[in-house]
């Protein structure tokens, strides 16, 4: 049975504990990959609009940067790469002496040290990363420098392309850690690029509010997580893939820390001048925002499982901007949709209950008020030709179409009708009142319904007459009010 369920492209079950979304059956032609997990990426439509549309997927992020930090003109433009970032030294990110050095040691350097970050040089820096996963109960990891003449000869092995068997023995886990903030050191700009610096600096300036809208002095963790989520989104391909690489690396070594004794907070301190510093500045530059960098790399490493994932809200408009009809283009529009649906659900919601809680009585009244308002409706067009007439078939016409025979009234007419001290209502009030009455006539014949009936055969004048000298008629609380019909204005019944 084992044998056919796999056949069937059934997932075994020592997959079912994996974190990924897996799906259960897989409809596939070639045997030899039946029976392996799909793993399902909910960014996927994310993924598909950044390649398919950049331009598009660039202004939905940047909107919901801009919800969440307050960047003026100059820092928005930094970020979208329209202006060059100034640094605090007065000097660019590589200006006059800087750049020719740096393009004189890219020549030495080869392929990988010094150049432009690219997939290959990923490629090849990985196997370090890999390796130092394997070591990371080493004391003094990233901090204690390693041998430099073991680490040149690594770096030529990269320079050239080759595959390093790190496991032989020759290199010590010093070595290669010391290589990798080598490696992070010789870009031509940080990891985090320098577009980005401003940025970073006000998401270190998030902190929470108190009950009056004051400013605390709290840092607002999940406003920095959803900042920081957006912020790598816009982050060019190879340095997203590094960053995550490089931050997976120093949150498990953090994790280790009763061993190497390299907390989060020590980690920042040796990786944070590349990671986010601006290149060709010093400490002295960045005095007033050192600290700064400092605590926000620490958050990036503690927080690292998180930052990588897309918002469900800019999932959530990818995957519209694809499959639905809608277009939304920031949270703010998700939450209000999702808000009035939930608004409208619960409302539905109530005026169920209502319903079903009166439903027989109602159904019952319903079935009556639509008798009564087919005998009114006819005894109206029955009547003589007169401005009277026409006035009842306007008033009729003009009130909604729900209230001729056959028609459902809507709950919003009902409560229009309900409100109404107009002709309307009196027709209303004497429909109840007729139905009550045309109950009681098969029984019991009454003056009043002999009134009623004297009053369908009777013109204008004769109902006049008929009712001139006549007190006014109180009738049981479900009945027409004779009165009413003063407080409405009218002499008479119509």
């Amino acid at each position: 049975m084992a044998t056919e369920a796999q056949s069937e492209g059934e997932v075994p079950a020592r997959e079912s504990g994996r974190s990924d979304a897996l799906c259960s059956f897989v409809i596939c032609n070639d045997s030899s990959l039946r029976g392996q997990p799909i793993i399902f990426n909910p960014d996927f439509f994310v993924e598909k609009l950044r390649h398919e549309k950049p331009e598009v997927f660039t202004e939905l992020v940047v909107s919901n940067i801009t919800r969440l930090i307050d960047l003026p003109g100059t820092e928005l433009a930094q970020l979208m790469g329209e202006v060059d970032l100034k640094l605090p030294g007065g000097a660019g990110p590589a200006s006059g002496f800087f750049r020719s050095l740096m393009s004189l040691k890219r020549k030495e350097k080869g392929v990988i040290f010094g150049s432009p970050l690219t997939e290959e040089g990923i490629a090849q820096i990985y196997q370090l990363i890999e390796y130092l996963h394997k070591n990371l109960r080493v004391e003094g990891l990233f901090r204690v420098p390693g041998n430099s003449v073991r680490q040149q000869i690594l770096r030529d092995a990269l320079n050239n392309g080759t595959d390093i068997d790190l496991e032989s023995g020759e290199f010590h886990s010093n070595d290669v850690a010391t290589l990798l903030k080598m490696f992070l050191g010789e870009l031509p700009e940080p990891l985090l690029t320098h577009k980005h610096f401003n940025a970073h600096l006000k998401i270190a300036d998030l902190m929470q509010f108190d009950d009056k809208g004051n400013k605390t002095n709290i840092p607002d963790k999940d406003r920095q997580i959803e900042a920081l989520q957006l912020l790598f989104l816009i982050l060019p391909p190879p340095n997203r893939n590094l960053l995550k690489l490089l931050l997976d690396l120093l949150y498990q070594t953090a994790k280790k820390q009763d061993k190497n004794k390299m907390s989060a907070y020590n980690l920042a301190l040796m990786f944070a001048p590349h990671v986010l510093w601006p290149k060709n500045v010093t400490a002295n530059d960045l005095q007033e925002n050192i600290t700064k960098l400092n605590s926000g790399m620490t958050f990036m490493i503690k927080h690292s499982q998180k930052l990588f994932k897309a918002p469900a809200y800019i999932r959530e408009c990818a995957r519209l901007h694809y499959l639905g009809s809608r277009t939304q283009a920031s949270k703010d529009d998700l939450d209000l949709i999702a808000s009035c649906h939930t608004k409208s659900f619960q409302l539905a919601k109530s005026q169920k209950r209502n319903r079903v809680d009166s439903c027989p009585h109602q159904e019952e009244t319903q079935q009556h008020t639509e008798e009564a308002l087919r005998e009114l409706f006819q005894h109206v067009h029955n009547m003589p030709e007169s401005a009277k007439k026409k006035q009842l078939i306007r008033q009729f016409n003009k009130q909604s179409l729900t209230q001729t025979p056959g028609r459902e009234p809507s709950a919003s007419q009902v409560q229009k009708r309900a409100r109404s001290r107009s002709f309307s209502g009196l027709i209303k009030r004497k429909v109840l009142g007729n139905q009550m009455m045309s109950e009681k006539k098969k029984r019991n014949p009454t003056p009043e319904s002999v009134a009623i009936g004297e009053l369908k055969g009777a013109s204008k004048e004769n109902r006049n007459s008929l009712f001139s000298g006549s007190p006014a008629v109180t009738m049981t609380p479900t009945r027409l009010k004779w009165s009413e019909g003063k407080k409405e204005g009218k002499k008479g019944f119509l």
